[in-house]
C-alpha cells in the first residue's frame, strides 16, 4: 500500500514552514519576523499557515517579549518533526517507484 502525503504539509507554504523549522534542529525556536522574511511571507499569510499547523499539533506558537518588545516565537514540535519526516519518506519513495 502507498504511503499517503499528509495533505496538511503538502500545501506549499506549509511545506516549506516546516521544512525551514526542521532545518534549524531539534528544539530550535525561530522568531516569527524572521520567519516571515525567510520565506518571504505576509503576516497574515504566515499567521494563518501557522495556525493550521498549531491546531493539527505539528508546531507550537509562543508569545513573549524581549526586553519590552512583544515577540511571537514558533517551534516544530515532537508531532510535526515526525510528520514531516514520514512526508519526506513517503515523497522520496513515490519519487523512486516504491
Amino acid at each position: 500500500m502507498p504511503l499517503a502525503l499528509d495533505p496538511l504539509i503538502h500545501q506549499e507554504t506549509r511545506l516549506r514552514i516546516v521544512a525551514l523549522l526542521a532545518g534549524l534542529g531539534e528544539g530550535a525556536k525561530a522568531e516569527f519576523t524572521w520567519l516571515k522574511e525567510a520565506l518571504g511571507l505576509t503576516e497574515g499569510n504566515l499567521s494563518s499557515h501557522l495556525q493550521k499547523l498549531e491546531e493539527a499539533g505539528y508546531v507550537r506558537v509562543e508569545k513573549g517579549f524581549r526586553g519590552k518588545r512583544p515577540k511571537t516565537w514558533v517551534a516544530l514540535t515532537p508531532e510535526g518533526r515526525a510528520a514531516y519526516e514520514a512526508y519526506r519518506k513517503a515523497l522520496l519513495d513515490l519519487l523512486q517507484g516504491r
